[in-house]
């Protein structure tokens, strides 16, 4: 069900490489990444959900998230936006948090640059994600976070092509 991702991990540079094609335009794409009520239809991998306490979507924004099990167990998150070129690319920082929204230090931040293309298929979607260390990228992937985002990009394949 990985729907042709590509995820390429680079220990050396601690870094990960994700590259999806969908088959819908970018806009359509921008909007699942940018909008709470889209966004939580797919981030999380089931049985999981994303629940979006406060999104503000621009440069200095935050996103305040939690991922919800199915025994209503949650995991707090955030993410604080930098540079967002509407429809093109955004960056952002996400981090581990508290109930409240506040960054946890215990568990690593991480970097992530979105890229949104219009190719002949659809949109080229690639992400390159950047840990502070290659120790962070290992804690970071022994959580399951490869199977829980491939899932989630396969999840909003599916709501795509069910909107066609």
């Amino acid at each position: 069900m990985e729907s042709n991702i590509v995820f390429n991990k680079d220990f050396d540079a601690a870094s990960v490489f994700v590259m999806k094609v969908y088959h819908t335009d970018v806009s359509v794409i921008w909007d699942y990444f940018t909008k709470a009520e889209l966004l939580d239809q797919w981030w999380a991998p089931r049985p999981w959900k994303c629940v979006t306490h406060k999104m503000d979507f621009r440069e200095g924004g935050t996103w305040d998230y939690a991922m919800v099990g199915p025994e209503n167990e949650k995991q707090f998150a955030g993410a604080t936006y930098h540079e967002i070129t509407v429809h093109r690319s955004f960056d952002c920082t996400d981090y581990f948090a508290d109930a409240n929204g506040n960054r946890e230090t215990i568990l690593p931040t991480v970097k992530w640059l979105f890229g949104f293309t219009g190719v002949d298929e659809g949109t080229k979607l690639t992400i390159n994600i950047h840990f502070n260390s290659e120790a962070d990228m290992k804690k970071i992937l022994e959580m399951g976070f490869e199977e829980g985002f491939k899932m989630g990009l396969s999840q909003l394949d599916e709501i795509i092509n069910k909107k066609d």
